[in-house]
């Protein structure tokens, strides 16, 4: 790979960076913990050839969801688009302790109850490496229709990731939105890809959320990617719920809003996921007829 982004975000940070080390984890970018000639540490990501825009829009994203005063999130201290970087402050991990789950619900609550204008994302730039839309629209079902499961679909069908008959699944499924009986809350802002990888614990047991996926959308959505995969305790969704409770019936969609993520992955990864789509797409079949 290209030294070129270390040159600019030296360039960019005002000093040198004195040592660098590869980091695991991450399906895209490529990771560092790096360090200045001040002596402060740092996290750098970068990749050889992005999406447009990719890494700005994260730094963005970022912003959006540190403008909410709710959640904890590492601060951007260098970005560019030119050689793609994108710099933030370190995070040093540590344990969870006995407020860590709690204090983690409280805050997402509070965060998703600050209103936005419309579903989709002010700048609508893509998200995600596989630059999935993110227009703005007045209605969750028509944003859930057009900005995520049909354009998913047509990626699913050219990528050969599902069968023909589960993408026109997943066009049928956008057509039946409308008879989905789901409270039409105020668009909140979401991380977007809220699995427990993007959940980072400190040294005094704060929880730090990285690599969003930022848009306005229902919020419910990130609750049920948070439930796909595990990694949040009982404590963290009953926080959540005393804070700013779910509509009663929130269990039956969930399938529904993890249907989305799921396809990303078939996409992504391959037939491991293909089981999963199936009965998610099952469950949402059932939930619109």
């Amino acid at each position: 790979m290209s030294e070129n982004w270390q040159q600019a975000a030296e360039a960019a940070l005002g000093q040198k960076i004195v040592s660098k080390r590869s980091l695991r984890g991450g399906d895209f970018a490529t990771a560092y913990a790096a360090e200045l000639a001040s002596g402060e540490r740092l996290f750098i990501k970068t990749h050889q050839n992005p999406p447009a825009c990719f890494f700005s829009t994260e730094a963005t994203g970022l912003g959006w969801l540190q403008d909410t005063n709710t959640v904890n999130i590492p601060r951007v201290l260098a970005v560019s688009d030119e050689s793609p970087f994108l710099a933030m402050e370190w995070v040093e991990v540590g344990s969870a302790n006995k407020r860590t789950e709690e204090s983690l619900g409280q805050d997402l609550a509070a965060m998703h109850r600050v209103c936005q204008a419309e579903f989709g994302r002010i700048d609508q730039r893509t998200t995600g490496s596989l630059a999935v839309p993110n227009q703005r629209v007045d209605r969750w079902a028509d944003f859930y229709a057009s900005q995520r499961l049909q354009p998913l679909a047509t990626i699913a069908r050219q990528r050969q990731a599902l069968p023909q008959s589960e993408c026109d699944a997943l066009l049928a499924i956008a057509d039946q939105l409308q008879n989905c009986c789901i409270a039409n809350d105020h668009p909140s802002l979401l991380h977007g890809d809220l699995w427990a990888g993007n959940r980072l614990v400190d040294s005094a047991g704060e929880s730090w959320l990285i690599d969003p996926a930022a848009h306005c959308g229902h919020r419910e959505f990130d609750l049920s990617m948070m439930l796909l995969f595990g990694g949040y305790s009982e404590r963290c969704f009953d926080a959540y719920q005393e804070s700013y409770p779910l509509e009663s019936d929130f269990q039956e969609r969930v399938s529904l809003h993890q249907l989305a993520p799921l396809v990303v992955h078939a996409i992504k990864f391959g037939d491991g996921y293909r089981a999963a789509v199936s009965k998610a797409i099952a469950e949402s079949q059932r939930l619109l007829a």
